[in-house]
């Protein structure tokens, strides 16, 4: 049984912009016991479906830009907090959190919902991970909507990268409202706070302090599942891409993601937000009007 807290729901009370009623998965093959959220909005009965996939720290306050466009464009859209993140439970101990810890309950909770017709929309662990799961299940996936994220093949030693892994890892009690604003300055005060809410102290944040460890030194299984989706991507996909790259991100910015842009089959030339950093989807609406624009979908 794994251990795990659950977040106050008081925490989540008149969060701006984020007006989304919450759903809940528990039955999960492999999970039992531990509860998952995951916003589903817009028509479920709807032919299209964009899967929203957070990173590190976030959650699916993340994409509150972004849902709306997509709804309105008919589509309905399904945005997880992975377990340790957002309104999901929060397993206590770090070792529980694993790449394949991560992935697995991605594909179960894909196959439980039976999610098809997929836009893929993903950034900074939403990519790391959610670039993997097309090559298991590519029948289920049709489009590809990606921001300033990659694939982890190799252990992570960029500069950028030891600064951001010290800022979460450093600090006795990480200030997460703090850190988004470090690395989100368009954040107003609120918004940083609502970013913070899933993690009322540093016992909730097992799930935050890993995800930085796996970069800086991923496992075999990690290493072998993602460099399986390069040749998936630049050989066997064949839907649509959309890239946006956020142009002030020392991290994931342009020089990943142009490398990503020659990985990925047929990836148009991408989008440059020139004022966003690694948080691509503060920036978020005009990301995704220029996507749906580009994929004739409105």
């Amino acid at each position: 049984m794994i251990e795990f807290l659950r977040t106050p729901e008081e925490r989540f009370t008149d969060l701006p912009d984020y007006p989304f009623p919450p759903n809940f998965v528990e039955d999960l093959k492999g999970y039992e016991g531990l509860r998952g959220h995951y916003l589903d909005e817009g028509d479920k009965g709807a032919e299209e479906v964009f899967l929203c996939l957070h990173g590190e720290p976030t959650w699916s306050y993340l994409y509150r830009k972004m849902i709306p466009v997509f709804v309105n464009a008919g589509a309905r859209v399904i945005a997880p907090d992975l377990l340790g993140f957002g309104k999901s439970d929060k397993p206590l101990e770090e070792d529980t959190y694993t790449f394949e810890f991560h992935r697995n309950y991605l594909i179960s909770l894909i196959e439980k919902l039976d999610l098809q017709n997929i836009t893929l929309v993903c950034q900074d662990w939403g990519g790391l991970l959610g670039l993997t799961l097309p090559q298991d299940m590519p029948e289920r996936f049709k489009r590809l909507l990606i921001m300033n994220t990659g694939l982890l093949v190799e252990p992570v030693t960029a500069p950028a990268f030891l600064t951001w892994k010290d800022d979460i890892l450093q600090p006795s009690e990480l200030k997460l409202d703090k850190f988004m604003q470090l690395y989100a300055p368009t954040l107003n005060d609120k918004e940083a706070t609502a970013y913070a809410a899933p993690f009322p102290d540093r016992r909730y944040q097992a799930g935050v302090r890993k995800f930085p460890k796996i970069v800086a030194n991923p496992d075999p299984h990690c290493i072998e599942t993602s460099s399986r989706a390069f040749p998936f991507w630049s050989e066997s996909w064949n839907g649509e891409s959309f890239m946006a790259i956020g142009m002030q991100d020392k991290m994931l910015g342009p020089d990943i993601m142009n490398f990503m842009n020659g990985v990925i089959n047929g990836c148009p030339k991408p989008l440059e937000v020139e004022n966003a950093g690694h948080f691509v989807q503060e920036f978020g609406d005009v990301v995704a009007e220029a996507a749906l624009k580009q994929f004739n979908m409105v």
